[in-house]
């Protein structure tokens, strides 16, 4: 068992490794997401090739079954020799292989050198925890108080005159055994919560919308490993703005215009209803490519940001994705206003390669 264990660890440091030296690539890819499992993740491998035996014909001659030539081949493979044309690409050999989302959490943080977060909402999410905090006569072995146990067994052999100091043997018997006990205690854990924004207008397309995806699973991914509980909300907008369900959120499609201040009011309106500052961290992460009403919205959208989001949310990330429709003038206008506040992160996405980048600098400080 233990040759067992020590194999599957390295074949675990093996593909650990692979998915690592790989991440960029597995960062763009959807299907990872439709592999999800409730704590798994299944990556497809496709350049680890695992040994094998392969077998000749019986009676077939060669070293090993029969006296055998020097020069002779050990096995023939099966076919006509020489039949065919040579191939000149290497064969693929694909293996799914399911990762937790803990350990996938782990080797993103290791290779985009993610700090680990310092919440600063309140701690009211409460969670059992066992405390060890006395010794009592039974227990398991595994809870077995070694110093304990010897300092008892010492003990018991003086009083009855076993104890030779010239030959210090001290055997515990039963009796002197002791063990670790534990208590259940009430522990604040910090809570989060993650505030989704996304422009359904007509400018925003399936491809824009499979880009929002992929980059809130390496979000949440990585969330999830900081915090023991996340709440997620989900903000639709076009001219208007309004609260949805996850499916909703990916699939609808609007044909109306931009505006994107709808989407921060609200999104403020939810904090302040139900997620306040001092007791909860707050992410808030807005999707869009751009494109927004004219008539002051923008100047609108950066006083609310400043006066009213900002202050309250750990971190707000604004992720401009590339359309053939979208303007793209949004990003540059919150880098002129907002560019100094530690709190705003701007980053754009042209495309599934950019997605590595774009968690780098949305989770990269910290907050």
């Amino acid at each position: 068992m233990q040759r067992a264990d020590r194999d599957l660890n390295r074949f675990r440091e093996i593909v650990r490794g692979r998915v690592k030296k790989d991440l960029r690539k597995y960062m763009s890819q959807g299907e990872m997401i439709g592999r999800q499992g409730k704590r798994y993740v299944s990556i497809p491998l496709p350049q680890i090739d695992l040994p094998h035996f392969r077998y000749g014909s019986k009676q077939g001659g060669g070293v090993g079954q029969g006296d055998g030539n020097v020069g002779e081949p050990i096995a023939r493979g099966d076919g006509q020799e020489g039949a065919g044309e040579a191939g000149s690409e290497p064969g693929q050999h694909v293996m799914e292989v399911d990762i937790t989302l803990d350990e996938l959490a782990q080797i993103l943080g290791e290779e985009l050198q993610l700090p680990n977060i310092q919440p600063k909402g309140k701690k009211t999410i409460i969670a059992e925890k066992d405390r060890y905090s006395g010794i009592r006569r039974t227990g398991p072995d595994t809870l077995r108080h070694f110093k304990r146990t010897f300092r008892e067994a010492l003990r018991r052999q003086i009083v009855a005159g076993d104890y030779n100091e010239a030959d210090p043997i001290v055997i515990p018997i039963r009796d002197d055994m002791r063990f670790r006990s534990w208590k259940e205690v009430l522990q604040p854990e910090s809570n989060a919560v993650i505030i989704y924004m996304m422009d359904v207008s007509g400018s925003m397309g399936t491809e824009q919308k499979e880009l929002v995806r992929i980059t809130a699973f390496w979000i949440e991914t990585w969330l999830r490993s900081q915090y023991r509980e996340i709440d997620i909300r989900y903000i639709v907008h076009d001219a208007a703005a309004k609260e949805v369900d996850k499916e909703t959120f990916y699939h609808l499609r609007e044909g109306g215009g931009t505006k994107i201040s709808a989407a921060y009011k609200l999104c403020n309106r939810m904090i302040d209803e139900r997620y306040p500052a001092s007791e909860w961290n707050v992410y808030s992460f807005h999707f869009s490519d751009g494109d927004n009403w004219g008539g002051g919205d923008t100047r609108e959208c950066v006083e609310l940001l400043k006066g009213e989001l900002l202050p309250k949310v750990n971190l707000f990330c604004y992720g401009q994705v590339r359309s053939l429709y979208g303007s793209g003038r949004f990003a540059h206008d919150l880098e002129e206003y907002l560019g100094n506040d530690e709190r705003l992160v701007v980053s754009e996405i042209t495309d599934r390669d950019d997605i590595y980048d774009a968690i780098k600098e949305f989770l990269g400080k910290g907050r």
